[in-house]
């Protein structure tokens, strides 16, 4: 069948284009034609838009039809207002939304697809609720396809998986536990958490596509694998030849000197994730993540050791990090001596 990702070169989007080319569907991606990340897909499939722009997407659609649209780059109602649109026609609208989403803190330690949607720390995963919602109205009243596909943290080989990180350079957690700088960890670091890796994602999203009994439906799709972060640094360590130097950090204290964790870290890292992947299984019987992170961990810290044009630094997570960590162990140093 005729596929067209919107997006397609992500860390997620790519390994889920490589599972539906290794299916036998007919894949198109549209994007802006500026991803980092390898375009899987021939310049013939691939249409060059601005997803946001609609008079461009109009204009590289032409009079294609697509069965199965998956869409990876929406994140505010607008953008999925705009889908509406375009796509009136598909069989099937995938929405790509977000595990984030779920009740924060969680009411139960084991999620479902029927945990309540509530994030009031995270405007991220807010607007991800708004978008979902848009779409299900619009399903209620006028019958259109969609689909809703939550994952949580996942990875791949360009992405390291951790709670205090840099998303954009990601190799530099990795060069601070071989240098032997401190590893700075939220909480006690004993809280347990979901890592899933995108092609185990992509084993469970593409077998959704075209199944009627999946329209109108959410679902979420992760490993059952759950680590406490504890063990996820130091298996990170062990893939990186290091025993890591943890530094446990309250979270109120991380989001006092970075605003910017509120989100990420109360809004979702610091929360138990465990998830119920029975509801995908009902639809995808033989679903189960084949990889486990401590083997898979080691393949991406190869990636980065592989091109030396991977292992880019971020200066500035630097600095902050050497100066929390110095001041909570100065002040642990402090509490011995008065002790």
């Amino acid at each position: 069948m005729n596929v067209l990702f919107v997006g397609g070169t992500g860390l997620i989007s790519s390994a889920c284009v490589l599972e539906a080319m290794s299916a036998g569907h007919d894949v198109w991606v549209l994007n802006r034609g500026v991803s980092l990340l390898e375009n899987h897909v021939d310049a013939n499939h691939t249409l060059i838009a601005d997803a946001t722009n609609e008079t461009q997407v109009r204009a590289v659609l032409g009079d294609r039809h697509f069965d199965v649209v998956i869409q990876w780059t929406a994140y505010v109602p607008v953008q999925v207002e705009l889908d509406l649109r375009l796509f009136s026609n598909v069989a099937q609208y995938i929405f790509i939304s977000s595990a984030s989403a779920y009740q924060k803190p969680p009411a139960h330690w084991l999620i479902t697809e029927a945990t309540p949607l509530e994030n009031p720390f995270w405007q991220y995963s807010r607007d991800k609720i708004a978008c979902e919602e848009v779409l299900m109205t619009a399903h209620a009243t006028t019958g259109f396809p969609v689909t809703i596909i939550r994952p949580s943290l996942t990875y791949g080989d360009s992405q390291i998986p951790v709670a205090i990180g840099s998303w954009t350079k990601p190799y530099t957690i990795v060069d601070r536990m071989r240098r032997g700088a401190k590893i700075l960890v939220p909480g006690d670091g004993t809280s347990l958490w979901t890592l899933t890796h995108n092609t185990d994602f992509a084993r469970g999203l593409v077998p959704l596509f075209a199944v009627a009994e999946a329209i109108g439906e959410a679902f979420h799709i992760t490993s059952d694998e759950a680590l406490t972060w504890n063990q996820i640094y130091r298996l990170v360590g062990d893939a990186a030849g290091v025993e890591p130097d943890l530094v446990h950090i309250p979270s109120d204290a991380l989001i006092a000197a970075d605003s910017e964790l509120l989100g990420s870290l109360w809004g979702d890292k610091v929360n138990t994730a465990v998830f119920d992947n029975a509801k995908l299984r009902r639809l995808v019987p033989d679903f189960h993540a084949k990889v486990p992170f401590a083997q898979r961990i080691r393949e991406t810290v190869k990636w980065f050791d592989h091109d030396a044009s991977r292992r880019a630094i971020d200066d500035v997570a630097n600095h902050l990090w050497d100066r929390l960590a110095t001041i909570y162990t100065d002040a642990l140093d402090i509490a011995a001596l008065r002790s």
